[in-house]
């Protein structure tokens, strides 16, 4: 498999891996700027936009799509979280079938792979309002027989299917920076570039579908396995005697120094866990990259190490909270250690 995608890749090497950030278009040799990209209009496309799935991410994306001057239909199982977005200039719709029917292409932002097929291939799904000329958009992060089967169920219909997970937490979806890892259909790409732009910061085109659905599965269990190294450290400076303030600095000003750990560093210290990023989403995606690596019998341990710490945060009624607040599994651990 490692190998037939290494094929893929070298045969079409200039569509297949590409980033491009706001008005720009860079080979993926080529570094990305560290300034932040221009505000986007999203002028260059036309047309209606639907959005499907309005939580901590949906519902932001879909804010700045209506603030860039976008038409935009919305939908969501609880209807009141449209209602802000209503209050934008956004229209509604009673279902995604109906949403996919008012508008030429639709994204869907949904949280779990369920909940994505279910909203694109069940009862008054999309792909009941999809037809040739429209275009579907997945930006849930799901796997990859989860990713074709819905690009499957809306091309039939003739319509285009592209994926797009995006990674990013709730503050780049606000602030219109998340990164988007899109395969599938190019001609589709292509089209809602401009979309894409309003809401991240950069695009990269991977391919056939699915290897966009890999690479956000790979991104996030690196993140969800440096989280609990992080919050191992935290413990540990505590216990010996340090001030786990000063480790958050000293690790920002040092080579492993990552955004992730300057924000979530102060609030853990604090045992708070203000929602970015969902402890459940982030234990989800955990499991779905063990079954990814057991797929092409690839060893992960360190990730099945973690996986299980954020599965005792669950038991521990944290599924809701943010992902850093795996560091009460830790603390869990060491006042209840296993015989």
């Amino acid at each position: 498999m490692a190998a037939a995608a290494a094929t893929h890749l070298s045969v079409r090497a200039a569509p297949a891996l590409r980033l491009r950030g706001k008005g720009t278009c860079r080979l993926l040799s080529c570094y990305a700027s560290s300034s932040p990209p221009p505000p986007s209009s999203g002028e260059g496309f036309s047309g209606k936009v639907g959005f499907l799935g309005l939580g901590i991410m949906g519902a932001p994306m879909a804010s700045n799509l209506i603030k860039a001057g976008c038409d935009v239909t919305v939908w969501n199982r609880t209807k009141s979280k449209c209602d802000p977005l209503l209050s934008l200039g956004a229209k509604y719709e009673s279902s995604p079938a109906n949403v996919a029917l008012s508008c030429d292409v639709t994204f869907a932002m949904l949280a779990d792979p369920e909940s994505a097929v279910e909203v694109a291939c069940g009862a008054n799904g999309a792909a009941q309002g999809m037809a040739p000329g429209k275009g579907y958009v997945d930006v849930s992060t799901v796997d990859t027989a989860t990713s074709k089967l819905i690009g499957k169920h809306i091309t039939s219909t003739g319509a285009s299917f592209l994926e797009a997970p995006v990674s990013g937490s709730k503050k780049p979806a606000e602030d219109g920076l998340l990164i988007f890892l899109t395969a599938g259909d190019d001609s589709l790409y292509n089209r809602v570039a401009p979309l894409l732009d309003v809401m991240g910061k950069s695009r990269f085109f991977l391919g056939d579908v699915g290897n966009g659905a890999a690479m956000k599965l790979v991104v996030n269990m690196v993140m969800g396995s440096m989280m609990v190294s992080f919050s191992e450290g935290v413990l540990l400076s505590e216990k010996v005697g340090l001030d786990p303030n000063t480790l958050v600095e000293v690790i920002s000003q040092g080579a492993i120094s990552a955004p992730m750990f300057s924000l979530k560093g102060p609030s853990m210290v604090k045992a708070a866990y203000p929602t970015a990023f969902p402890l459940k989403h982030q234990q989800k995606d955990l499991r779905l990259a063990l079954a990814l690596a057991e797929s092409v019998s690839q060893s992960i341990p360190t990730v099945a190490a973690a996986n299980e710490l954020y599965k005792v945060a669950k038991s521990l009624g944290l599924a809701d909270q943010d992902f850093s607040a795996v560091i009460e599994a830790l603390k869990a651990k060491e006042q209840n250690p296993q015989p």
